[in-house]
């Protein structure tokens, strides 16, 4: 394997401004050295990362990270600021900069060799070499491992112990604790929350053992160790695997940059609730977490309101669906661009192609569209289920998904039936079993019995109820005319644009995707108002930062030009950076913008075949003129408020004397990448 660092990829004087422009300047050093074979494409994954979550980290640490396609071997690069650049850790900019790039399909092996960097990084000698180093060939050593020993301090043995005394020397059983850490991409930010609580639990004297929940797999505790533990801590951004393990224990559940920050005071709150007898009862239906800058206790689980978890189960089948329907609805689409509507009455392509015939390729494109599209319901009560109770859910929440399409409960059935069946996995979980039985409970009994009570409930009790309620929607839909139509785009327009890709945004857009598996002219116009309002606020973003520059800060203005691409395209997270520095006059600006569109473009009749593509899908669209018309309309009512407010208070006095004299726009709210 080539080394994961070398002096090449060491930049001592890195003058890039912007996060953005650090990665770019360690990307090309990456691209240089035949590590990555996409520089654009490459920083779009590590834009996605960062999207996800800051990676800032305090102490002065940036460490922004993705895998991509685009990595032909796991490479580190390091970059050191004079002057600082924020990667949004609470403490301020950070002057080291770790640009970490895996391969697509990262090993083992990989993971941990990017894991050992994450350890070192809370190690404060560590970083104190790196701050010191002047050879970039003698810093890429270091970050490799390959530096000479430390010599030992004045007054100190080689080899001796300098661990502060614990109880267990002193001849008592320590307190131990055992901890699970993870997040999205399983890189760094899981490794760092691992080694930081470990560290913290040694300072403090307590034995703490971690389970680290990367992407790429994990190695469960041994169970006599979770046994022993007399507290668990979850520091993590996505749900823990295998939660039960740690029924009967005190919990402290946070996320897991609070791991990463504050390590102690989690252990220090793990120790109360011990000595309160708080015992979480866990189970594989839990879920829900505070920030690590809620709760004063920590405990987002424990506080976890019934509605913040069913949305995060909706949100989970939403989640999975969405590949689902880009690919099946762009291929349908696609087939319609070419062969016209009535291909989708064509024959069977396994009977009849042609190989030189248009009619042929467009009726296999929507054949295979269509394949991809009959899984929409089934993935979505599935993965709700499974966001519910774990692998145990998924056999009977696809059942009751497929059942939910047999009895034409459509969409709405879906939803019923990954609920139902995520409920009576969790009510088969907590039935008390023999221990003998406990090896094939989640393989064959659970799913058993679960898929049978789910499907009795679907076929005999609920599925013709919400059926009958799917077909009373549908012709609610086919009859809008008018005001109606004008107020319900009006209604979706305000939701795909007060959250940008969260669960408002989801559930609005999962209501116009569920429409299209049976499309009627009520649904695809839904569809239509519902793609129309979520362009809005980038092309708004764009366009304002365009039109009035000095409203905006340097990196608003470079976040500008590419929001242009991602509202053309359908992605309304292209102006989270901006909700995120002003959010009370952004939001409500495309909020404004985004209910304009909606209502214009059921105004206007405009439907829409495609769930996905922007404008790149105008040729399925009906009235596509007006349509376009709508989305213009809205971008300008958007851009219009959001400059008036931004220059209403840039024209108000400062009374710290440091009204914008700058011209740089409000360089005091920090920018959010």
């Amino acid at each position: 394997m080539s080394e994961l660092i070398t002096a090449e990829l060491v930049d001592l004087d890195l003058s890039a401004a912007t996060k953005d422009a650090a990665a770019r300047s360690l990307a090309e050093r990456m691209v240089a050295a035949h590590r990555v074979t996409d520089l654009d494409g490459f920083l779009a994954d590590v834009a996605a990362r960062e999207a996800q979550m800051p990676t800032g980290l305090d102490g002065g640490i940036g460490i922004p990270h993705c895998r991509s396609e685009h990595v032909n071997a796991p490479t580190l690069a390091f970059g050191r600021s004079a002057a600082g650049i924020d990667f949004g850790a609470a403490d301020g900019p950070a002057d080291l900069v770790f640009l970490i790039a895996a391969p697509a399909g990262a090993d083992d092996d990989h993971l941990t060799i990017l894991s050992g960097l994450a350890r070192r990084l809370m190690d404060p000698e560590f970083t104190a070499a790196l701050r010191a180093g002047r050879d970039p060939a003698a810093v890429a050593a270091l970050i490799r491992g390959e530096q000479p020993a430390e010599e030992p301090a004045p007054g100190e043995e080689a080899g001796e112990d300098t661990e502060p005394e614990t109880a267990e020397a002193a001849g008592s059983a320590p307190f131990r604790i055992v901890a699970v850490t993870s997040c999205p991409t399983g890189i760094a930010h899981t490794y760092m929350a691992a080694e930081s609580l470990a560290a913290a639990g040694r300072a403090e004297g307590v034995e703490v053992t971690v389970e680290t929940q990367g992407s790429g797999g994990f190695k469960k505790l041994d169970p006599a160790v979770i046994a022993a533990a007399d507290a668990v801590i979850w520091a993590h951004d996505v749900e823990v695997r295998e939660r039960t393990r740690f029924r009967g224990k005190p919990l402290v559940d946070v996320g897991v940059k609070a791991g990463i920050n504050r390590p102690a005071e989690l252990i220090a709150e793990a120790r109360r609730k011990a000595e309160r007898g708080e015992i979480s009862a866990v189970s594989e239906a839990d879920g829900g977490k505070d920030s690590g800058d809620g709760d004063a206790d920590g405990s987002g689980a424990d506080h976890a309101h019934f509605g913040v978890r069913l949305r995060t189960y909706l949100m989970s089948g939403v989640s999975y669906m969405v590949p689902f329907v880009a690919a099946g609805g762009l291929l349908i689409a696609l087939s319609f661009a070419i062969g016209g509507y009535e291909i989708a009455s064509a024959k069977s392509v396994a009977d009849h192609f042609v190989w030189g015939e248009a009619d042929s390729w467009a009726a296999l494109l929507n054949q295979i569209g269509s394949a991809a599209f009959a899984f929409l319901v089934p993935v979505l009560a599935g993965y709700i289920a499974y966001g519910m109770a774990d692998r145990p859910a998924l056999v009977p929440g696809f059942v009751g998904g497929s059942i939910a399409l047999t009895v034409n409960a459509g969409f709405l059935g879906g939803l019923v039936a990954g609920l139902l069946a995520g409920a009576v996995v969790m009510a088969i979980q907590r039935v008390p079993v023999h221990a003998t039985l406990r090896g094939i409970m989640p393989v064959l009994v659970i799913p058993l019995i679960a898929s049978a009570v789910v499907g009795f409930l679907m076929f005999i009790v609920v599925g013709k109820p919400i059926a009958s309620l799917q077909n009373a929607l549908t012709d609610w839909l086919n009859g809008l005319s008018g005001s109606n139509a004008v107020i319900l785009g009006v209604v979706l327009g305000l939701m795909m644009c007060f959250d940008m890709g969260g669960p408002l945004n989801k559930v609005a857009y999962a209501f116009a995707v569920g429409g299209l598996a049976d499309p009627t002219d009520g649904s695809l116009k839904v569809m239509a108002a519902v793609m129309a309002a979520g362009m809005v606020p980038p092309l708004a973003m764009a366009l304002a930062t365009t039109v009035r520059k000095k409203l905006f800060t340097k990196t608003e203005r470079e976040n500008g030009r590419a929001a242009w691409v991602l509202g053309a395209s359908f992605i309304t997270e292209g102006a989270i950076p901006f909700a995120a520095a002003d959010p009370l006059r952004v939001i409500p600006s495309v909020m404004a913008g985004g209910a304009v569109t909606g209502a214009l473009s059921m105004a206007f009749g405009a439907t829409l075949r495609a769930p996905h593509g922007g404008v790149f899908v105008v040729p399925l669209i009906g009235e596509p003129f007006l349509y376009l018309l709508a989305i213009a309309a809205g971008t300008l009512v958007a851009t219009a408020l959001v400059v008036l407010l931004k220059g209403a208070r840039r024209a108000a006095p400062d009374p710290a004397g440091a009204a914008g004299a700058s011209g740089s726009g409000d360089s005091r709210v920090p920018v959010a990448a």
